[in-house]
């Protein structure tokens, strides 16, 4: 299927040494703009498949898209209950650096849940990323993940999986609202269902009113947290929002 699609199996480390593992779409040649998409919490870089199709229509809009495991997750090494949001914001980094050494260019990057918060954080203090989207990324990770303190995180193909305490003392060093003010000048779009029941619709909000422009909020209604029935709609979102800057 790898073949078939364009998508091409890429090894690479992280500042760690830990080998991680992504998946290359190309439109044809491997070169020109970059999409990095960044997994939730529990997730992986095929998305359930949803991650490859999303590619793959971007693949036709002429992007190259770049889909990853963080560390600890998927075919990526590392311990998921050791890794903390500043080893996924290092992951990312060391997946722009990649992405870079590769010829790729201008890097955006796009997260889902989690994923857009590490997305978020990671902008904040790399200024290769021209662009920033999250989907459903939480602004306050302490009111999100306290119940899991107490409780085994559920995820459901890898069974009952805890966290450290380390990933909560790191949690705890960061303000992603006050993240989000650091972007600017460069654009953010965030996305977020009217209906999450994971993360609180009002933490949209709270990033949007801290990020300076250009900044756009859009609230998909009726959606939950996984915009199930609602994926094409964000989708379009996306890509139009990724069109007009990448035109600018």
């Amino acid at each position: 299927m790898q073949n078939r699609f364009n998508w091409q199996s890429k090894n690479f480390k992280n500042s760690s040494g830990l080998n991680l593992v992504g998946l290359l779409h190309t439109p044809g040649t491997a070169q020109g703009p970059v999409v990095i998409a960044c997994h939730g919490f529990v997730g992986s870089k095929e998305g359930g498949g949803m991650a490859l199709l999303m590619g793959e229509e971007l693949g036709q809009r002429g992007y190259n898209v770049f889909l990853f495991d963080f560390s600890g997750i998927g075919e990526s090494e590392g311990l998921f209950e050791q890794t903390t949001l500043s080893d996924q914001i290092d992951d990312l980094k060391c997946a722009v650096d990649w992405c870079m050494a590769a010829g790729l260019g201008p890097v955006y990057t796009t997260g889902r849940s989690f994923g857009g918060t590490t997305a978020l954080c990671h902008a904040a203090g790399d200024s290769r990323v021209e662009g920033v989207c999250t989907w459903a990324a939480p602004a306050r990770l302490k009111v999100l993940f306290n119940s899991y303190a107490e409780q085994p995180v559920k995820a459901i193909k890898e069974g009952e999986i805890y966290k450290s305490k380390q990933f909560f003392d790191d949690r705890d060093g960061f303000d992603v609202p006050a993240m989000a003010s650091l972007i600017t000048p460069r654009p953010l779009l965030i996305i977020h269902g009217e209906k999450d029941e994971v993360v609180n619709p009002a933490d949209a909000q709270l990033i949007y009113e801290s990020s300076g422009e250009p900044k756009k909020l859009v609230y998909v209604p009726n959606a939950d947290h996984r915009f199930i029935g609602h994926h094409r709609l964000v989708w379009h979102t996306f890509f139009a929002w990724l069109e007009s800057i990448h035109k600018e």
